[in-house]
């Protein structure tokens, strides 16, 4: 992938107006405190909002809440998997208890939820572009002693609804030294899900490239998709798992005498991110791979992510990347991975949506 389309990616990903509505929400805390804002979105146990006199948004203990107002739609998810759209206001409940959150759907349609069965709520809107969210990262190292440089970009995008929603990642890194051969790694995908009748069921899939230098891959596409499950969805925690089938096609360098090569596959993906009060946040994704067009070739990848909280939607992170073959064509590389780290900005109601990819 060239530097050109690169760059051409990340304008059609972040090229989206950052909007603002009138801090009209009204958030009452158990010790007291009142607060006039405009609630952001819910999400790992923390409800951020901005007020008009503060820069920064601020993050509220969710559990701390002891009456909420809100005149602006919201997607609501639930623990089990539920997902309700409308304006949130809370309801009488009981001292000692989690509050209870109403949400009433047009056309005027109430449904009560208990607070604490809450895990997401995200901001969204009748127009189109107001309803994104997502964020982009970058790091660098330079070194004088052997002229090295290491760059690390990474971007997220991304289109959430009631009961699906659809994304597009990119991840970029560049490592040169004097008298070596710079080598790069850029992975663009593109994904989706919907969520099915039965509770923390979905469908999901995603469209996958990759160019590698260190493996010799011009161009990896990988098409791959199935039924999948939330096995634990809770304010803290979120794991879930997918299978299926894929498809896979791969080009090498035009310098080393290896032929395209197609696969079929079995798909397996698996999803961890866990969630600390305003503190930290870890993702794990991983894709497995088994051929079965050509039995006992093995393809895995992942990427994992840890990310420290900063002021102003912007957070420390530390990742690893990595790509595995266990029988590589002719004497090419089997593997490539690394390690990266730099600072990630957040963008739209998601204020936790992390910069990362589906494969």
């Amino acid at each position: 992938m060239s530097i050109r389309a690169i760059i051409l990616c990340f304008h059609l990903l972040f090229a989206l107006p950052l909007f603002a509505r009138e801090s009209t929400d009204v958030i009452v805390m158990k010790n007291g405190d009142h607060l006039t804002c405009e609630i952001k979105g819910l999400n790992a146990g923390t409800l951020f909002v901005s007020l008009p006199y503060a820069i920064q948004t601020l993050s509220v203990d969710w559990s701390q809440v002891a009456r909420l107002e809100s005149k602006q739609l919201f997607i609501v998810k639930t623990e089990g998997g539920s997902v309700y759209r409308g304006v949130l206001n809370s309801t009488e409940t009981p001292a000692g208890r989690p509050i209870n959150i109403e949400v009433t759907e047009p056309p005027e349609t109430k449904t009560t939820l208990d607070s604490s069965h809450i895990v997401d709520a995200s901001e969204t809107s009748e127009k189109f572009l107001q309803r994104f969210t997502g964020g982009v990262s970058f790091g660098a190292i330079y070194a004088k002693a052997n002229q090295s440089t290491q760059y690390s970009l990474s971007g997220l995008a991304a289109y959430p609804r009631e009961r699906w929603a659809a994304q597009a990642g990119i991840t970029s890194n560049l490592s040169k030294a004097s008298g070596t051969t710079t080598a790069t790694r850029n992975q663009l995908t593109f994904a989706g899900m919907h969520l099915l009748p039965w509770q923390n069921y979905f469908v999901g899939g995603f469209d996958g490239f990759l160019q590698s230098t260190e493996q010799s891959i011009s161009a990896q596409n990988t098409l791959g998709g199935g039924p999948g499950r939330y096995l634990k969805n809770t304010n803290r925690t979120v794991i879930s798992v997918l299978g299926g089938l894929a498809w896979q096609h791969t080009e090498y360098n035009p310098s080393f005498p290896v032929p395209t090569q197609n696969l079929v596959t079995a798909l397996i993906v698996g999803n961890v991110e866990l969630f600390r009060f305003n503190k930290t946040n870890l993702q794990v994704n991983a894709v497995l791979l088994p051929a079965l067009s050509d039995p006992g070739r093995v393809y895995f990848s992942t990427n994992a992510s840890y990310y420290i909280k900063l002021p102003h939607n912007l957070s420390w992170n530390v990742s690893f990347y990595g790509n595995w073959d266990n029988r590589p064509p002719g004497n090419l590389q089997g593997s490539d991975y690394g390690t990266t780290s730099g600072l990630s900005w957040t963008f739209g109601s998601s204020l936790r949506t992390a910069p990362t990819t589906f494969q």
